[in-house]
This record gives structure tokens, C-alpha cells and sequence, in this order.
């Protein structure tokens, strides 16, 4: 089944430019504000350490009121802020800036994250590093590409050993999970490449799409986090998978597929 086929009268490839735009200009937008140093912190979400900004804030405004500008009566759900409940069958999913720690610091990457959801399956999605203005996009069922080299449909390939495999990750903000999640990463590194931790979960997803990593795995990822990346991981060819079905916030698993049965193996022995 194509995306076309989800909700009559949906067209994915509208859903999919809608988000391009709003993305790209959104993207602009932070990175036009953002002053040198570290950005002050307006609050925190999950504990003292998980920082939310002005710059959160503002960009997700400006991303949810140019989508249902556009599309009044969709649902929207932004990380920021309460979720919009609208009366079509489309509902789009958003994360201002990813990496908002990164963020915060100026260091490494962040990320504006947008998907589409028809029906409650999820049909268009779009990620743009904010600092290095590359872009992910990704339609249910016509591949997913990469702003770079819009030419060429992105594979999900790499290494077949997994001794040789490049494993991003990232660790939740509550103490005792982060305490789990080390002693699972320690109980990993010996049987793999080497770990990556970029500090940006869609990032990360986009990274195993086009084959920068090799496999990626993470907890705590809630539904901004994920719904883009793993339209694009899929599309690309890498399995998205959680612990026991389908990915969540207990686990999220996205790897190459010729690694799918040796990293789910080592990521269950490791106790992730």
C-alpha cells in the first residue's frame, strides 16, 4: 500500500512539500536568532538536565502556525506545547530543534523534525540540520533522499559484520534510566566498531539511512523524536524496530539490514 492509498484525498506529496517549506524556513529562522555563546535556558521538561529554550518555543510556533495556517483543520502535536486536536484525518508531528542541548552549547548538530500522519500512519517526513542545512525527506512508498544528492534514492547498507558496525546512541535525561543505559552501551562496545553519540536522535536515524552509521539504538524517544526518521529509515531500506514489536519509547532499534538479526541479538544480551 503507497501512502496515496491511506485516506482519500490525502495526497502525501502535498503533506511532504508542506513540511520542506515550513522546515527549511524554520531552520532559518533559529538559526538567523541564535547568539554567539550558549543559549540561555528558559526551562526544563523531563529533569534538571533536559533544557527547553525561547528559541523551542518561538520556532515551534512559527512551524504550527504556518502548517495549519495552511491546513486549519489538521491535528498537531509538538514537543513544546499542547497538542491541537483538528477534525481531518491528517496530524502532523514536530520537534523544533533536536539536539536542544547541542543546541544550547553550540556544539555538534540540531535538528527541525516534521511528519505527516494520515490516518495514523505516518506518510511524509522531513529532518533539516540546522547547522550544516542538509536536509532528509522521505513519502511512504516512493523512497527517501537526501537535500544534498536529491538525485539519488538513499540505501541502507554498510558492513555485514557486526565487529565492523558504527552504532549511534543517545541516554535519557531521568539518573536511573542514563545508569541502565551505560552499563548496556559498556556491555555493547566490545563486540562492535564503535559508538557515536551525535546528540540528536533524528539525526542519528537520517546518519543509518544514508549510511553514515551502521545501526542505531536508543530509549525514551517519544513520537517527535522518531515519526520522521523512521519514515526515513524505512524508506531507505533499514529496519525500525522496539524491543518486542513495533519501535517506542522503551526501544528504538534502526539498523542496516544486514545486521538485523546480530544487533537485535546483542542489543537483548546487553540489556538494553
Amino acid at each position: 500500500m503507497t501512502g496515496d492509498d491511506l485516506v482519500t484525498g490525502v495526497e502525501p506529496g502535498e503533506l511532504y512539500d508542506l513540511a520542506a517549506t515550513v522546515g527549511t524556513r524554520a531552520a532559518a529562522w533559529v538559526r538567523e536568532r541564535r547568539p554567539p555563546g550558549r543559549v540561555e535556558v528558559a526551562g526544563h521538561k523531563s529533569s534538571a538536565t533536559d533544557p527547553v529554550t525561547a528559541l523551542d518555543r518561538g520556532c515551534e510556533e512559527l512551524i504550527r502556525t504556518e502548517i495549519l495556517t495552511g491546513r486549519p483543520n489538521d491535528s498537531f502535536m509538538g514537543e513544546e506545547g499542547d497538542e491541537i486536536a483538528g477534525d481531518s484525518e491528517v496530524r502532523w508531528i514536530v520537534d523544533p530543534i533536536d539536539g536542544t542541548v547541542n543546541f544550547v552549547y553550540g556544539i555538534g548538530s540540531w535538528a527541525v523534525s516534521i511528519a505527516a500522519q494520515a490516518g495514523g500512519v505516518t506518510v511524509a517526513g522531513f529532518i533539516i540540520d540546522g547547522v550544516r542545512n542538509i536536509a532528509w525527506g522521505a513519502i511512504a512508498g516512493q523512497g527517501a533522499w537526501r537535500s544534498d544528492d536529491p538525485g539519488r534514492r538513499l540505501s541502507a547498507g554498510g558492513v555485514r559484520d557486526l565487529s565492523h558496525a558504527l552504532v549511534g546512541t543517545g541516554f535519557h535525561y531521568q539518573r536511573h534510566i542514563r545508569e541502565h543505559q551505560a552499563g548496556a552501551v559498556a556491555a555493547m562496545l566490545p563486540h562492535i566498531r564503535d559508538i557515536r553519540r551525535l546528540g540528536s536522535a533524528a539525526l542519528d536515524i537520517c546518519a543509518v539511512a544514508d549510511g553514515s552509521l551502521d545501526a542505531f539504538v536508543e530509549q525514551g524517544l517519544q513520537p517527535w523524536d522518531l515519526a520522521a526518521g523512521e519514515l526515513i529509515a524505512h524508506e531507505s531500506g533499514a529496519v525500525v524496530s522496539g524491543l518486542y514489536g513495533p519501535a517506542d519509547e522503551r526501544l528504538v532499534m534502526v539498523v542496516t539490514p544486514g545486521l538485523k538479526r546480530d544487533f537485535f541479538e546483542l542489543i537483548n544480551v546487553c540489556g538494553f
